[in-house]
């Protein structure tokens, strides 16, 4: 059964899109109550200011993941592959949350503290994954891959080439060769 959105739903949904593809500072509160079909006192009946807004759209964007019970060298080296699908779909605008950050130039915004902690939740993925196969000094591993990424992000922005994503893949799996040992490796791949 379908469920309409309620108006925050909507007005979340409006600033979603609009911040994401025109910019945070580009767009007001006037064109997003009107994307979500509310008046601009609906939208501050649900959102106080335009900052809380800012902070509502960064955080229903944070999706929080877990390693699943793939291998973990094919998650890692998933997660380039999941990047050149976006550099490919067309839609991509880089990340939200450094186009936040970048926008606002205010680090005690509560952008900054919500794209940090997403930036945060994503290099511990990637440790908890290097944890699981033995990889040497997962942490600083972890940071390596996590600047990769954050890479793709840039150059797929800049160069509109998603060629970009399979060359970070290569250099994470030669990362990943050079940082579990060989014995992880004939171990894991005997089971």
């Amino acid at each position: 059964m379908y469920k309409t959105p309620s108006p925050a739903e909507r007005i979340l949904a409006a600033a979603d899109k609009l911040f994401y593809t025109k910019g945070i500072r580009a767009v007001g509160v006037d064109t997003i109550a009107a994307e979500a079909g509310v008046s601009k006192r609906t939208l501050y009946n649900h959102y106080p200011s335009k900052d809380a807004l800012i902070a509502a759209y960064l955080t229903a964007r944070f999706k929080h993941i877990a390693p699943s019970d793939a291998p973990a060298r094919e998650q890692i080296l998933g997660a380039y592959d999941r990047l050149e699908r976006m550099l490919v779909d067309g839609s991509f605008r880089g990340c939200p949350y450094v186009n936040a950050v970048t926008e606002l130039g205010d680090p005690r915004h509560a952008a900054a503290k919500i794209s940090i902690q997403f930036k945060e939740q994503r290099r511990l993925w990637y440790r908890a994954l290097l944890e699981r196969i033995g990889a040497k000094d997962p942490d600083a591993l972890a940071t390596q891959l996590q600047v990769l990424a954050e890479g793709v992000l840039a150059a797929g922005i800049v160069r509109g080439d998603p060629a970009v994503a399979r060359s970070a893949r290569a250099a994470a799996e030669v990362l990943l060769d050079a940082a579990v040992p060989r014995s992880a490796r004939r171990k894991r791949r005997a089971s």
